[in-house]
């Protein structure tokens, strides 16, 4: 195990793991709660936070998905999406969770889901995007399983492992502060982004957030037990009465109407009946015949090369992150069972092109959990299972409000970045390829994105510095492969695609 960071600040197991002692029963030494220094109820606490804070996913990939008809006119079900969306979480949750005994949760990757539903489907029907998505997966299930993804991995330095973890972090925060309306875009060349509503924090839903995120901190700070999930739980309790009293509504109404100070994605609220059957038509719902007058092979192979960089880089970079937050990572960065995790993360773009429900990827919001005491594989099960439940009680899955989830993101984004004290940044050839993967992310909202500007940074850098002794053959490889995704657009003008 490593010896750098701690548990994270108000987590359960506050203490170094310890390798000696004995299980409690089977159960507890199948996936090692004991053994890595958490206990049953920190894992069942941290299960349902990293629920809580991923649930707004079932809304929020049916509004991406549904939101873009394909090449045919044809467009994906809402209760469809939904119900395929949470079933596709919790059963990779649940098997990544069984085969790794890590704690990282998985649902539709977001930005996958916005490229096939803003990109994609103009060239393609949805059933072919969907197997663009599956074969997608199955490069990545390869790469994992010769152990050239685990090569890469460790080709990278310890260094941009470290700002991999802080730049998520930032990215976390900055994802919470954006979906509570703390930070919105303003419209205008300069600043792009600006404070709430004209500067100000003038909606009840952001305010609600604010408190949430000081109670939180608060709890946190003074190491209460299940800090994040009383946070959340007081939160949204507040939401619910909030609610009921003021009737805000969300803030896109049925009739295309814009309520500024409504509730941006679930309103906090009961209503109808809280069960329903859940609509699984789409599972299977993929056509790999695809239609070669309508879209060219170039096409098709630009279109699989920008999945699998984002897929590959954003999990990577993801599960590097929450092992170190977690504590079991070693000083190379690696964790344990890592090459299971890898290829079963590529198993999660395989299930989620079979299920129409978008590629399957490791949550940055598993932070949430682990910020709660989580560091086995049963906190997965834990909220894989609630993933499950949550195909049949939809009206309960989105009564916890973006705004009020947002608030565990941004604590769990600060401890996270913590991290950055563990790196030497006296050098600037480590300095710069650090700050531009850690800077890159939240503002291009894209863990890939970092990623490959620290990569390419790096490599430059340290070669152009007389260093290139040092640099490890693959990253050069990588580098080039990044320099192409960066380049994508312009290469595919150039050959007609777009």
């Amino acid at each position: 195990m490593t010896t750098a960071p701690s548990s994270a600040p108000g987590s359960a197991p506050s203490s170094a793991p310890d390798q000696t002692a004995e299980p409690k029963n089977g159960l507890d030494r199948f996936f090692e709660i004991t053994k890595r220094g958490s206990t049953f109820g920190a894992e069942v606490r941290g299960g349902i936070v990293t629920f809580v804070t991923m649930a707004y996913i079932v809304i929020l990939n049916p509004i991406i998905l549904t939101g873009a008809a394909d090449i045919n006119g044809d467009s994906l079900s809402f209760s469809a999406v939904g119900a395929s969306t949470a079933l596709t979480a919790g059963v990779m949750t649940i098997l990544f969770g069984v085969i790794t005994r890590l704690p990282f949760a998985f649902a539709a990757g977001l930005g996958i889901n916005a490229f096939l539903a803003f990109s994609v489907v103009g060239q393609v029907t949805w059933p072919e995007a969907m197997a663009l998505v599956m074969i997608n997966g199955a490069v990545i299930v390869l790469l994992a399983a010769t152990g050239l993804r685990k090569m890469i991995f460790d080709a990278v330095p310890f260094q941009l492992k470290i700002a991999i973890t802080v730049g998520i972090g930032l990215f976390i925060a900055f994802i919470g502060f954006v979906n509570s309306g703390f930070v919105t875009a303003t419209g205008d060349a300069s600043p792009p982004v600006g404070l709430g509503v004209g500067g100000s924090v003038a909606t009840v839903p952001s305010l609600l957030f604010v408190v949430t995120l000081i109670v939180t901190g608060i709890l946190v700070a003074r190491k209460v037990k299940g800090g994040l999930l009383i946070g959340l739980v007081s939160g949204t309790v507040l939401a619910v009465i909030v609610e009921a009293i003021w009737h805000l509504g969300p803030q896109f109404a049925d009739d295309g109407s814009f309520n500024a100070g409504g509730w941006s994605l679930t309103v906090p609220a009961l209503v109808g009946t809280p069960v329903s059957l859940p609509d699984l038509s789409l599972i299977g719902a993929v056509d790999f015949g695809f239609d070669l007058s309508k879209v060219s092979v170039v096409a098709l192979v630009m279109i699989v090369f920008t999945l699998v960089f984002s897929n590959f880089f954003d999990a990577m970079g993801t599960m590097t992150g929450l092992a170190k937050e977690a504590n079991l990572s070693d000083a190379k960065g690696d964790f344990p069972r890592i090459k299971s995790a890898l290829i079963v993360e590529g198993v999660g773009a395989l299930a989620g092109g079979a299920t129409s429900s978008s590629s399957n990827t490791v949550f940055i919001e598993s932070g949430a959990g682990i910020g709660e005491g989580a560091r086995t594989g049963f906190a997965n099960v834990i909220t894989g299972v609630m993933f499950l439940l949550a195909m049949f009680l939809t009206p309960l899955t989105s009564i916890v409000p973006t705004e009020i989830a947002a608030a565990a993101l941004v604590i769990v984004g600060a401890m996270m970045m913590a991290q950055i004290k563990y790196i030497d940044l006296s050098d600037f050839g480590v300095l710069l390829p650090v700050f531009l993967t850690v800077t890159v992310m939240p503002l291009t909202y894209s863990i890939a994105n970092g990623i490959g500007a620290g990569f390419v940074s790096w490599v430059l850098v340290q070669a152009l510095a007389g260093k290139a002794k040092t640099i490890h053959p693959l990253l050069w490889i990588v580098g080039a492969g990044f320099v192409l995704f960066f380049a994508r657009g312009p290469i595919e003008a150039a050959f007609g695609v777009i």
